[in-house]
């Protein structure tokens, strides 16, 4: 039934990230692709399991694809999910089906990020398009998603060095620049402050090629997220791995060779004795930041200071 092949989905998913992207994993990706689409495509099936299915799908294919054929294939089916034909009409997708989309979308995205030039050339010339109307989706999680996978598609076309400014991009442009700024008062405030934050630096990106980096730490290391291809790549593993995603960025080596991290670190009992900070200082710290906090916060409260 739905929710078991939801959780199967997850679980093979997990399965293939162990695996690797050896010959074992090839082989479990290629003898359950097909009953992936088939679940997927299905409309008749439960939308958590067609969810489910399309995350499979995105991420088994990414570790374990060894054929371009696959990988289009893929693309293909994914882009059928979520575009403005399936979405509904006017273009905006219907708030029931908005998880599976964003899964279908999400997993569309991570495949791009490991295209060969010629074919993100064709997705370029004139399938991204279909892109835009998903911002106009009653999902605060679509639109956000899709406009991250716009700016994802700028930063491609950079790459390959393919010009995306024609008659179409301006009207972009004035898409992203009312999400950046919305105000409505039908919006949840939360959502509304989202959407922003994120739509300022799609626009900043696309307008001057500036990118927010950000740092992920963990153990004894950190990694730069200094891309849209790379946060779509950590995002998508993040979303499969949960809280387990730091203990597998540090002992993972398909996820350490994906980011570039090298081989796991190996140290030894006084090293990492070394590195962790004793609760008698974790406490002595937070103790002088509360301190810190409550005289700067008491300044700005106390009714005689001076207001500019």
């Amino acid at each position: 039934k739905g929710e078991e092949q939801a959780l199967a989905g997850t679980v093979l998913t997990l399965l293939c990230l162990q695996m690797g992207s050896g010959p074992e994993g090839e082989e479990v990706f290629r003898s359950l692709k097909p009953l992936l689409v088939s679940i997927l495509t299905d409309s008749t099936d439960s939308p958590s399991a067609r969810q489910s299915c399309a995350t499979a799908l995105g991420m088994c294919c990414y570790i374990a694809a060894a054929d371009l054929e696959d990988l289009v294939s893929c693309l293909s089916c994914l882009e059928g999910i979520f575009s403005p034909h399936s979405a509904g009409e006017g273009g905006s997708a219907p708030a029931q089906h908005s998880p599976l989309h964003c899964s279908a979308l999400q997993s569309w995205s991570l495949l791009l990020t490991i295209c060969p030039p010629s074919h993100i050339k064709s997705v370029l010339n004139n399938r991204w398009l279909k892109l835009p109307p998903l911002l106009s989706s009653s999902s605060v999680a679509l639109r956000i998603l899709a406009g991250e996978t716009i700016a994802l598609v700028f930063e491609l076309a950079q790459d390959v060095e393919e010009d995306l400014c024609h008659q179409d991009t301006e009207f972009l442009r004035a898409q992203l620049k009312v999400l950046a700024t919305e105000s409505n008062k039908y919006r949840a405030k939360t959502d509304r402050r989202k959407q922003r934050s994120i739509f300022r630096d799609i626009l900043r990106f696309i307008e001057s090629g500036e990118y927010q980096e950000e740092t992920i730490r963990f153990g004894l290391e950190c990694m730069y997220l200094d891309s849209w291809a790379r946060q779509r790549t950590y995002q998508a593993f993040k979303e499969v791995l949960g809280s387990g995603i730091r203990h597998h960025l540090q002992n993972n080596e398909l996820l350490r060779e994906i980011f570039g991290l090298g081989p796991p670190l190996v140290l030894d009992a006084a090293a990492l004795k070394a590195s962790k900070v004793s609760r008698f200082e974790k406490h002595l710290y937070n103790s002088a930041a509360f301190k810190a906090r409550t005289k700067a916060r008491s300044r700005v409260r106390d009714k005689r200071a001076d207001v500019l």
